[in-house]
C-alpha cells in the first residue's frame, strides 16, 4: 500500500511540474512589444511582465541615474514596437518629463 501511495505522489508531482513549466513558457512569450515612446516611464513598469529585465539609460547626455521613474518619460526602446520580447532585456532611453527627447542621429 505504501508503494502505491509513493508512486501516486511521484506521478502527481511530475504532472504538476510539467503543467507549471508549460504555463511559464506560455506567459513568457506574451503579446508584441507596445510602443512606449513619448509615454511615462512608469507605464513601462506597469505593462511588462515582472520577470522582464528593464535596462534604463538617460539619453539627454547628462548620464544621470534614474532613481524615481515617475519623473521620466521614454524616448527610445529596444526591441522596437511590435516585436516579441522573447526573453531578452528591454532597453529604454529616457529623459526628464520636462525635457524633450533628442533627435535620432541621421543615418548615412
Amino acid at each position: 500500500m505504501t508503494r502505491l501511495i509513493q508512486r501516486a505522489g511521484v506521478l502527481t508531482g511530475t504532472v504538476l511540474a510539467a503543467t507549471a513549466l508549460t504555463v511559464t513558457t506560455a506567459a513568457a512569450a506574451g503579446p508584441p512589444m507596445p510602443d512606449f515612446r513619448g509615454k511615462a516611464l512608469m507605464d513601462v513598469f506597469q505593462t511588462v511582465d515582472y520577470r522582464t529585465r528593464v535596462d534604463l539609460h538617460d539619453v539627454s547626455g547628462f548620464k544621470r541615474n534614474i532613481l524615481w521613474p515617475l519623473n521620466w518619460k521614454v524616448c527610445t526602446q529596444s526591441p522596437a514596437p511590435g516585436v516579441e520580447l522573447e526573453g531578452q532585456a528591454l532597453r529604454i532611453g529616457v529623459v526628464k518629463k520636462t525635457e524633450t527627447c533628442p533627435k535620432p542621429a541621421a543615418k548615412k
